[in-house]
């Protein structure tokens, strides 16, 4: 038996023979101990799970589909049919590490903490993962597609180096492969919110061009298939990486803090799935193309992600309404990281099924091509039949991305009213009118029949354009959303930012100081009136689904800064007095009448190439439509400037009455100081010529 030794200077107490007992362990430390262990064992095991059951699906997947099957003609061989789809998953789980572990810190931990730093930390390992495995899907993707033998010479450098910059598909995952670095470079040095949150945007802006390859560019109905792909893509990526980053951080997160952290990602799961569902079941649909197409090897693949989606849904309600609540409990605690462990386990078997399906070919793939028109080669869409009264009232072309904005957008306001309504507090029923009519307005113009003549017509664009710029706008404002957040969003006082905070942060911002000044907004109203349609802006917005997308969002913004300048209840910084507002608005007015003009009076076609090459037998020539579209623009258009109008003359009317009220009740108080000084004047003045 060994003794400890007595250090030098001490005593060691009488009957110890020399030996010094160990420190006394509370009662509770071997249980603190064992959960750390604990947490750090399941740091590693959790995303251990994700990917090995990633690769066990995707291995399944490929080879029940057919996705790794050698081709008859120019096969690239079996280190590219299995290479590329597994280089494409480690692409979508470390960008769903990359984007989710931003949006979680910004949306649930407070900056400067060490959960925070170790938030960011994960998103720039994922980044360094994603830009590898990014370039290593862009080679593989070049060896594909061309049948080139890899070698060090330099003609293959040279093929390599034009289908990267000359490819659309090449250019893609460039783009996406330096995006990535970018990022890894960004998420390691910034520390603070704005930053992060400016990374974020970008990271989320790195997943749109390889959501725009594969299958869903290549569709009948390619421009739906690619919205629904990308936010599909981007909400499975939140909802997947934020998961991951709760396993990560959960050793570093102090006990107190664990139940609003796992509050505030459940909020963001649950907004992740109902996008990720609805998207899947629209992508999954135009690939299958019918309902007897799920017992194909692609049905079969769409359904395990069905099964898999459902399991997490469940899952995710389970915790939320069960488990979550008693957090604190050792017990809940442990079921609670198992349901999550499980549930990392269906994201994995969603993930893998995810990259065979990119490999797999889908239903009727195979079949040739139909000769296609000139409408369809342009827009990938047959030409529709002409627009007649009941074109208008039962047409259907749904932008996917703007229908969640109206249903977001719908279902926030009318939740902040209900829970004013619950705490007792008024809000105006005119203003919920104002908003819900504004975006079911929104609604109609981009799923409705606009949205499906856009393209083929002049006039029905600039109807749209019309009504996204100037009668959306005047019923969206009216609505004082930001006002409506402010008073019914709970205040977060442990250090983080909730839709509050950055509402607020946005509103106070210098960039929103400087486009909601009225004399900005009028500027970018009407400049960009002019500048859209007299450059390449209007050939970009036709050609490409995102120009398409920036459009609509531009003239939707700068069309509510506008009239929110004018006749807008939320906070601005500066707004003009009433007369200025009225001769801004008459200026506009006689702009925009003469940018109709002009178009009436034009000549030559816009973007000739595409209204005068649809074949349309139907309706008005192209530059009859023109002439057409013009004439909205110079007399449709004007009516919602005149209500505008009439609008900043109510309220200046109504300003001056509560001006008059306010002096009335003053004058009550303490007398009219102004008339009683001035016949003191009058009295001294009369006084001194009497004298």
């Amino acid at each position: 038996m060994t003794t400890t030794p007595t250090p030098r200077g001490t005593t060691a107490p009488r009957g110890t023979s020399g030996r010094v007992n160990p420190p006394t362990v509370p009662a509770g430390a071997d249980t603190g101990q064992r959960r750390t262990s604990h947490s750090r064992v399941f740091r590693v095991a959790g995303p251990a799970i994700l990917v090995i059951v990633s690769v066990v699906t995707l291995v399944w997947g490929l080879a029940f589909g057919g996705g790794a099957a050698p081709l008859v003609i120019a096969d690239a061989g079996p280190v590219i049919r299995w290479g590329l789809p597994a280089a494409k998953l480690v692409v979508n789980l470390t960008a769903a590490g990359m984007l989710g572990s931003l949006v979680l810190a910004l949306w649930a931990l407070p900056a400067g903490k060490r959960a925070f730093d170790a938030a960011l930390d994960t998103a720039s390992i994922s980044a360094a993962v994603f830009t590898l495995a990014s370039a290593a899907t862009g080679f593989f993707t070049f060896v594909n597609t061309v049948n080139a033998l890899p070698s060090a010479d330099a003609v293959f450098g040279q093929q390599l180096g034009r289908f990267l910059v000359e490819v659309e598909l090449g250019r893609a995952w460039l783009i996406t492969t330096i995006a990535g670095a970018v990022l890894t470079v960004l998420t390691f040095a910034v520390r603070s919110w704005t930053p992060t949150l400016f990374v974020a945007i970008l990271a989320v802006a790195s997943l749109v061009p390889m959501a725009t390859q594969g299958h869903a560019g290549e569709e009948a109905n390619h421009t739906l298939a690619v919205t629904a792909l990308v936010l599909h893509i981007i909400a499975a990526a939140v909802w997947l990486g934020g998961l991951v980053l709760l396993v990560v951080v959960r050793p570093v997160l102090e006990r107190d803090a664990l139940r609003p952290v796992l509050l505030r990602y459940s909020s963001l799961a649950l907004a992740s799935f109902v996008v990720v569902a609805i998207s899947g079941t629209v992508r999954a649909s135009i690939g299958l193309g019918g309902w007897d197409q799920l017992a194909s090897p692609y049905g079969v693949l769409v359904l395990v992600k069905v099964v898999a989606l459902l399991a997490m849904g469940i899952l995710g309600a389970w915790y939320r309404v069960r488990l979550i609540g008693r957090m604190p409990d050792d017990s809940a605690s442990r079921r609670f990281w198992g349901l999550i462990a499980l549930e990392l386990g269906f994201m994995g078997l969603a993930s893998g099924a995810a990259a065979a399906l990119a490999r797999t070919p889908p239903p009727g793939s195979a079949a040739p091509l139909p000769l296609q028109t000139p409408a369809e080669v342009l827009t990938g869409a047959p030409l529709p039949p002409e627009l007649d009264l009941n074109g208008w009232l039962t047409t259907v072309d749904v932008d996917l991305l703007w229908a969640f904005a109206v249903g977001f957008g719908l279902f926030f306001y009318l939740a902040g009213v209900y829970r004013l309504h619950r705490r007792g507090d008024k809000w105006p029923l005119h203003r919920t009118v104002s908003w819900v009519a504004g975006m079911l307005l929104l609604l109609w113009v981009t799923a409705g029949p606009i949205n499906a003549y856009q393209d083929y017509l002049f006039s029905m664009h600039m109807i749209g354009h019309m009504l996204l710029s100037m009668a959306i706008p005047l019923l969206l404002v009216p609505g004082a959303p930001v006002t409506l957040a402010a008073r019914a969003i709970r205040k977060r006082d442990d250090g983080t930012r909730g839709g509050r905070e950055w509402i607020l942060w946005a509103v106070h911002s210098p960039a929103s100081k400087i486009l909601t000044n009225p004399y900005v907004a009028a500027g970018l109203f009407i400049g960009s009136l002019w500048l859209f349609y007299y450059s390449d802006l209007f050939r970009w917005s036709l050609y490409d689904h995102i120009g398409h997308e920036w459009m609509v969002a531009h003239f939707l913004i700068s069309g509510y800064l506008f009239v929110l300048s004018l006749i807008g209840i939320d906070p601005v910084p500066y707004r003009l007095p009433y007369a200025m507002r009225l001769l801004v608005l008459i200026g506009i007015m006689a702009m925009h009448a003469f940018f109709g003009i002009a178009i009436m009076m034009q000549s030559g076609l816009f973007v000739a190439e595409w209204f005068g090459a649809m074949g349309r037998t139907w309706g008005a020539t192209p530059l009859e439509d023109q002439y057409v579209g013009g004439g909205v623009a110079w007399s449709v258009g004007e009516i919602p400037t005149l209500i505008l109008a009439i609008a900043v003359a109510i309220q200046w009317s109504r300003s001056d009455e509560r001006m008059q009220r306010r002096r009335d009740r003053q004058v009550d108080r303490v007398g009219d100081l102004e008339l009683d000084a001035y016949n003191e004047r009058l009295a001294a003045l009369a006084d001194r010529d009497a004298r």
